[in-house]
């Protein structure tokens, strides 16, 4: 079985759904503005795949975040789920994946990560 997206290096790889049955392709996504155009173009289908992208989406965005500060982090964090969010509003998966994300970087405070 092929993987629909999968972490591939440093970036999300999935298979462009607007290609198939005809060929298979790949779309790459290398920072989380790929993803959210990744969810608006329908590269990716279905709701648990769209919920999945958004969740990894929101990992490439946090990777990508430079500052040592806990409530600037939380601050721009915030900001890339509420556009993550806006890449289809009406998704429930997607959004519950936000969500999530969201809770799991509120509950970080005080957390120290050193790269």
């Amino acid at each position: 079985m092929i993987p629909t997206i999968e972490w591939h290096g440093d970036h999300i790889r999935m298979i462009d759904q607007r290609k198939i049955p005809g060929k298979l392709e790949y779309y790459v996504c290398k920072e989380y503005r790929d993803v959210i155009k990744a969810i608006r173009s329908m590269v990716i289908r279905g709701a648990p795949a769209i919920g999945v992208a958004a969740a990894m989406g929101l990992a490439l965005g946090a990777g990508a975040i430079q500052t040592s500060s806990y409530k600037e982090f939380q601050r721009r964090f915030m900001g890339i789920a509420e556009r993550m969010v806006k890449a289809r509003p009406t998704a429930v998966n997607l959004r519950w994946a936000v969500e999530r994300m969201s809770l799991l970087v509120q509950g970080m405070e005080g957390v120290s990560v050193e790269r």
